[in-house]
């Protein structure tokens, strides 16, 4: 399997991560034909990123087709087996993501930049497969968190972000609440592995990094 240049994969979190807010709050950008472009360039950008995976790059691809059509026929019929179908096929294709970083991320001993790119990459997928899995769990549940305020479409709300990456930074504000127990469960669950993601892998790689760059001759 070929080195992954994760660049491009976090090139692809940026434009989503900031893209999708900027979305919210500027009227002439909001609706939900941007937010499916915005989601449809993470697919293309991340997929196009996992070249040379092998068998699981074929299977990205098919979670990407499927997840496009999915979003696209959701904006123009108002049906929730299409938005379940969108999500499930964007969970498929993150988690690939995430499992084809995370070997290149977590096993070796060479430290690079691409490396630690990876490792930033990996953080931030796992807060948009938490975010999904929020948002996937309030349709097929409602009422399952307290002070959030969807959007007039229910496409896709910068909100559901927002939440998980408080919740994974353990940051905590209050603003929205999980209620449910399964919320609840995913949110507990979040926050012990972000921390463990941090203090384990990404720590180990930023110090080996540093003393690969110091040398052997540093002191």
């Amino acid at each position: 399997m070929e080195n992954t240049n994760f660049t491009k994969l976090l090139l692809a979190l940026l434009i989503f991560l900031i893209g999708v807010p900027l979305a919210d709050d500027l009227s002439g950008l909001s609706g939900p034909i941007v937010r499916l472009l915005l989601v449809s360039s993470l697919l293309i950008i991340g997929v196009w990123s996992l070249k040379g995976s092998g068998r699981l790059f074929s299977v990205a691809i098919a979670f990407v087709i499927s997840g496009i059509i999915f979003n696209a026929v959701s904006v123009r019929v108002a049906s929730p087996i299409f938005l379940y179908g969108a999500y499930i096929s964007l969970l498929g294709f993150l988690l690939i993501a995430v499992w084809c970083a995370l070997k290149q991320v977590a096993i070796g001993t060479e430290v690079s930049a691409n490396r630690l790119v990876g490792a930033v990459c990996v953080y931030l997928l796992l807060g948009v497969i938490w975010a999904f899995a929020y948002t996937l769990l309030d349709l097929l549940s409602p009422g399952s968190f307290q002070g959030f305020s969807p959007l007039d479409d229910p496409y896709w709300d910068s909100e559901w972000l927002y939440f998980s990456f408080v919740t994974m930074t353990t940051l905590g504000y209050g603003d929205i609440l999980p209620i449910s127990a399964t919320a609840r469960a995913l949110a507990y669950m979040q926050s012990v592995s972000g921390q463990f993601y941090v203090a384990v892998l990404v720590a180990g790689l930023v110090s080996g990094y540093i003393s690969i760059k110091q040398g052997p001759g540093a002191k």
